[in-house]
Parts: structure tokens; C-alpha cells; sequence
């Protein structure tokens, strides 16, 4: 048991102009059925069951730090990244089985409605 005051990830944030937030709205709410938990009047956070994507709209100056990317928890890779494929994104890397030490999982990567990578990570169990 750790002594750490760390409990876990709350949230990851992002920044998009004004004229991109419909984008992002239909992406994570229309494709990927997540969940607009709060909103205000520059920004949302959307839940994904285990933490909080949080998206500022008035984003037109570029953060110093990046994020390389963020994975998704989810059940099916594979119906999954089809489903953002035909709704008209890019798919980076298709479903595949990956093995880390004990960990296995079903990985995909796809492109955000503005340009972030998200993977789709589904544990398999051995």
C-alpha cells in the first residue's frame, strides 16, 4: 500500500478555438457516447467513467507542455476505432494485441476531431 497523497488522474485537459468546440461536442459526445458531466461558458468536461476529459474553447494560443496522448478504457478496440473510422477520422494505428510484462490489451490509435491522438486500450485477460 502506498503512502503517496496521490490518488489518481482527476483529469487531462485540452484547449480549441471557438469554431472547433461543435467538432469536439459530436466527436466525444455523438461518436464515442461519453457524457458532458459540466459546462461553462469556455469550456466542458466530459466523463469518461474513470476521469475527465476537460476541453477550454478559447484556446487560441498553444500550451507550452504537450500530451503525447491519452488512452481510453474501453470494452471493444476494435467496434470502436471502426466506428470513428466511418464516422471520418483518421485511425493512426489499427486494433492490435500487445503484451507488456503481464499486461495484455487490445491497442488502437485514433485522431480527435482536433488533432489529439487518443488510444483505445482494452485489457484482455490471459
Amino acid at each position: 500500500m502506498s503512502n503517496s497523497l496521490i490518488k489518481g488522474i482527476h483529469h487531462i485537459s485540452m484547449k480549441c478555438s471557438n469554431t472547433e468546440i461543435d467538432k469536439v461536442f459530436y466527436f466525444y459526445r455523438d461518436i464515442l457516447e461519453l457524457d458532458v458531466c459540466n459546462e461553462w461558458d469556455t469550456g466542458i468536461m466530459i466523463d469518461t467513467g474513470s476521469g475527465i476529459i476537460e476541453i477550454f474553447h478559447n484556446g487560441e494560443v498553444s500550451p507550452k507542455g504537450t500530451i503525447r496522448h491519452f488512452a481510453l478504457s474501453v470494452t471493444d478496440t476494435k467496434s470502436l476505432t471502426e466506428r470513428v473510422r466511418n464516422a471520418g477520422y483518421d485511425v493512426i494505428t489499427k486494433p492490435k494485441e500487445i503484451c507488456l510484462s503481464h499486461l495484455k490489451a487490445i491497442i488502437s490509435f485514433v485522431k480527435g476531431p482536433i488533432g489529439e491522438e487518443i488510444e483505445f486500450f482494452q485489457e484482455i485477460n490471459s
